[in-house]
């Protein structure tokens, strides 16, 4: 899918609706961040789910719980972490583009 047709589709979901509390945005929400607003987490889950698997998915919230191993995951040199870190990767600059 190009960054078009996964922006367009997160705005179609966004239209329909709030998203079911998805890991991402229970991760978020739980998060304690300033800026962790049910509006923001439930763009960003809407996000995750049009470019992540409910397992990438589920990897990814522990991030938001131990951002530590966001690092080792990206450092990592197994092809299955490389292969989730360019997902992960194209996901936040999505959901960046997408959410604010």
């Amino acid at each position: 899918m190009t960054r078009t047709t996964l922006l367009a589709a997160a705005l179609a979901a966004s239209v329909a609706g709030p998203a079911a509390a998805g890991p991402i945005s229970s991760a978020c929400l739980a998060s304690g961040r300033a800026q962790a607003t049910p509006q923001l987490c439930g763009c960003i889950q809407q996000v995750a789910d049009q470019t992540l698997s409910r397992a990438d998915q589920r990897a990814a919230a522990k991030f938001f719980r131990n951002p530590h191993q966001a690092q080792e995951v990206r450092q990592s040199s197994r092809p299955r972490d490389e292969a989730f870190w360019l997902r992960y990767r194209d996901f936040g600059a999505t959901a960046e583009a997408y959410c604010g």
